[in-house]
Order: C-alpha cells, then sequence, then structure tokens
C-alpha cells in the first residue's frame, strides 16, 4: 500500500478531496453516457461490457438482469462493469458493442436475445472479444460466442444418454411445427449420430387433433400394429359373455321357497365351469422405444390424446420433454412416466434467499444467468495478471472443470458450445415431478 497522503491527516481536508474527486467521476460519466451507455469509464481489457436492453419493452427484465450482475460484482476490486442499453434510441446490439469494443472492455455479458445475438456477433467476433450471451439458442453459437441459457440440446442430450443407459436403442421425436420443436429435432438427430444411435423418426404436427391424431398413427406405424392385434375365438368370446352376465333378480324357478340346496354328491350332473373373460389383447409395441414430445398447453392435451387413440404407452415407450414442463408438471399426471431435463432446484435455493434478502422479490430464471457470468468473470479476473490489458483468454474461460453456477455446473467449449449439468425428472401419477436421475456432478468434456 502506498504512504499515507499529506491531505489525509486532516478531516476537512479529507472530505474536501473526496468531494471534488466524486464531482470529477460525476462529470466524467456524464461524457461517456451517450449512446445507451449507462456506467463509469471502464479500465481497458479489464473492464467488462453489459449489453441489456434497460429501455423498451424488456426493460423490466434487463434492470433485473443488471440487477443480478451487479450482485455478483459485490466487491471493491470486482471489474467494472461498462453497462450499455440496446434498446437505447438510436442503438441496437451491434451499435452497443461497437461502444464497448472502443471503450476497451476485455469481454461481454449479453445481449439477451438471439436476433441481438447475432447483431452483436459480427462486431465482436472480427475484434476477438468474448461474449457470453443470454439467450439459449445455440444456432447463434460460435467460437468466441457462447450462449449461456439452458438449451433444447442440452436437455436433449441429458434424457438420450440417460435412456440409452437403459438399454433404448430406437429414437422418434412427434413435434410441433415451430422453433421449439425444430431445435429439439436437430438436437435428437445430432445426439444420436453422435453417439452410433439410428436416425431417429422425427415427424412434426399441425395444430388439429384430427392431424394430430393421423401423424402419430403414422409415426408409430397403428395400421400395421392393430392388423397383427389376434382376434379373439367368437366362440369363446361369446361364453366369456354369457358367464359374466350377472344373474336376473326374482324367483328362482328350480327352486321357489328359497330353501338352501344340499350338496350334490358324485354321482349328480357334473358342473361345467363358465368360460373365464377374454383377457384384452396386447397391442404390438411401436417402432421406437423412446419418444421426444415438444408441445405445451392445449396442444399438449391434444398430444396425449392421440397417444391413447395410438397405443403408445409407457410399458413400451419412454417419454421425453422440454423443461418447459417443469413449469406446470401439477397438471401433467396423464404424462406419468414422463422425463424432462432441467437444473435440480436445489442449487439455486442460496441465490434466490440472498436476493429476496436484498430485492424482496422472487428473481426470474433469467436473472440466474447473469449472475452467474459476472461471477465467472469475477473469478477469473482474480486470477489475471496484474497489469494484463489483454482481455479475458479463451483458453481460461474453456477450463475442463467448468464453473459452479446457480443453476449447477457449466463450461464452454472452444466451438461455442456450452455444457450444461442437469437432472432428470419424471412426472409422477398425481402430478408433479421428482428427480429420478441427479446431475452427474462433474462435467464431461465434449458434453453439453
Amino acid at each position: 500500500m502506498q504512504g499515507q497522503d499529506v491531505d489525509s491527516a486532516s478531516p476537512r481536508r479529507a472530505c474536501k478531496r473526496l468531494l471534488l474527486a466524486s464531482l470529477a467521476l460525476s462529470a466524467l460519466s456524464a461524457c461517456a453516457g451517450g449512446g445507451g451507455h449507462v456506467s463509469h469509464a471502464p479500465q481497458a481489457g479489464r473492464s467488462v461490457g453489459v449489453l441489456l436492453p434497460l429501455t423498451g419493452t424488456n426493460a423490466r427484465l434487463g434492470q433485473e438482469m443488471l440487477t443480478a450482475t451487479r450482485m455478483a460484482m459485490n466487491t471493491p476490486t470486482s471489474p467494472p462493469l461498462d453497462v450499455r442499453d440496446t434498446a437505447a434510441p438510436g442503438s441496437n446490439a451491434a451499435l452497443a458493442a461497437q461502444g464497448a469494443i472502443a471503450a476497451g472492455d476485455g469481454l461481454i455479458l449479453g445481449p439477451l436475445t438471439t436476433d441481438d445475438t447475432a447483431k452483436a456477433a459480427t462486431v465482436t467476433v472480427p475484434a476477438k472479444i468474448p461474449v457470453m450471451a443470454f439467450t439459449s439458442d445455440m444456432s447463434v453459437a460460435q467460437p468466441g460466442v457462447w450462449t449461456l441459457g439452458i438449451a433444447p440440446e442440452q436437455q436433449v442430450r441429458r434424457m438420450v444418454l440417460a435412456a440409452r443407459q437403459q438399454g433404448r436403442q430406437h429414437f422418434a421425436a412427434f413435434l410441433p411445427d415451430n422453433r421449439l420443436g425444430h431445435a429439439l429435432g436437430q438436437a435428437l438427430q445430432q445426439v444420436c449420430e453422435e453417439n452410433g444411435l439410428q436416425s431417429p423418426q422425427i415427424m412434426f404436427h399441425d395444430t388439429t387433433q384430427d392431424g394430430i391424431t393421423a401423424s402419430l398413427k403414422t409415426l408409430s406405424a397403428y395400421d400395421s400394429r392393430a392388423a397383427a392385434v389376434p382376434q379373439p375365438d367368437p366362440v369363446q368370446q361369446a361364453a366369456a359373455s354369457v358367464a359374466t352376465q350377472p344373474a336376473a333378480e326374482g324367483v328362482d324357478p328350480t327352486n321357489p321357497d328359497g330353501v338352501p340346496q344340499q350338496a350334490t354328491t358324485q354321482t349328480d350332473v357334473p358342473t361345467v365351469p363358465a368360460a373365464p373373460p377374454a383377457a384384452p389383447m396386447a397391442f404390438p409395441a411401436p417402432p421406437f422405444d423412446a419418444l421426444l414430445l415438444g408441445d405445451t398447453g392445449l396442444q399438449l392435451g391434444q398430444v396425449i390424446n392421440a397417444l391413447a387413440q395410438a397405443h403408445v404407452d409407457r410399458a413400451h415407450v419412454q417419454i421425453m420433454g422440454p423443461g418447459l414442463w417443469g413449469a406446470f408438471a401439477s397438471k401433467l399426471s396423464a404424462l406419468q412416466g414422463a422425463w424432462y431435463a432441467a437444473p435440480d432446484p436445489a442449487t439455486r435455493q442460496a441465490f434466490i434467499q440472498q436476493f429476496m434478502a436484498r430485492y424482496h422479490h422472487m428473481p426470474t430464471p433469467l436473472a440466474d444467468l447473469s449472475y452467474d457470468a459476472a461471477a465467472l468473470v469475477k473469478a477469473l479476473d482474480q486470477t489475471r495478471p496484474t497489469g494484463s490489458a489483454n482481455g479475458y483468454s479463451v483458453q481460461a474461460l474453456t477450463r475442463p472443470e467448468g464453473f459452479g453456477g446457480v443453476d449447477g455446473a457449466f463450461g464452454f467449449l472452444e466451438n461455442g458450445k456450452t455444457r450444461r449439468d442437469l437432472a432428470v425428472f419424471q412426472i409422477l401419477p398425481t402430478g408433479g415431478s421428482q428427480i429420478v436421475i441427479p446431475p452427474a456432478g462433474k462435467l464431461r468434456r465434449g458434453a453439453n
């Protein structure tokens, strides 16, 4: 530490110095505040750009994510934040990224959306400034641009590997014809290919009940399976029908007085036992033993109806779905036994308690991402060589052991993919869910 200043020996002079320093800092911030820039002047290389929508339709979400970012940067030695509003008048994600680079930021947290991430990347990738975006769309991931959101690919990978460990080999997908459906289908295709599994059957359906049922019957080879169901013997079926008819009410003509009958002897005419009722004929299994769904809401109800009509059930097929099911699992008792992959909520409790103690409301799940990104950078900053102005290295960001986060362990690969350590949840017969396969507790290199 440097020796004490002469002025600091006098309380009056110390106060004067603090006032002058405060005024100087305010003036500096005002000069640097144009173009959506709302923070103080950063230090070259060490400072961190934060790109969020702080005005406009997503302002409330952006402000809460900024709050979580600052909460993670809670020490005087944390890297300075260079905050820029991607929704400010006359600005956008690309311009905000340009401003961050011009200011000397060594790394950028954000933007929020897929489109904004793609725009920012056109500026950051040539400049070799790492970006940790908050979207879950891996289509915009590339070397130097990582997506922190919990992606469909990560969820599908976790479930496929778990199903494979249980001996399932034939995968299929029945998905809505929308952005999420296509992301899930592409992920299933990729994960199966990477693991030497047969190419999955993938079908996208429309939004009508008749169309959904017809498509699922096609995917599950319903007609050929129905033709293979053995037909019951007509004579046995008729005998079973008679035997199971209830006794007619009224007087028994062979015993009008209702006198108890004596037991018959061996010489009496033997009683012919009634034929047992015909057992329901088993419906053959469909040509897959694991089925990925992607619907939510009322359309998921239509898919559940179609599953019953097509005889696709958990006796033969492991149903899997998106992590979005966790938000309304209490209403999914009809899908008992189905899986979805998501973080273990127990890992989030400490963050929730800390956030609520400070801000008196529950944090949005997206606040988890901005908090984790900031905490990661703070940890890396502590290991940077003193005086380094070279930003944050890809080698440090892609360390094999990854990082601990609010939603569990996560890590980055050099190709821009993000790894997540997710749990597998199972829908209960009464609705709700429970973890049946916990997170592995560590990240495997090469796995998302």
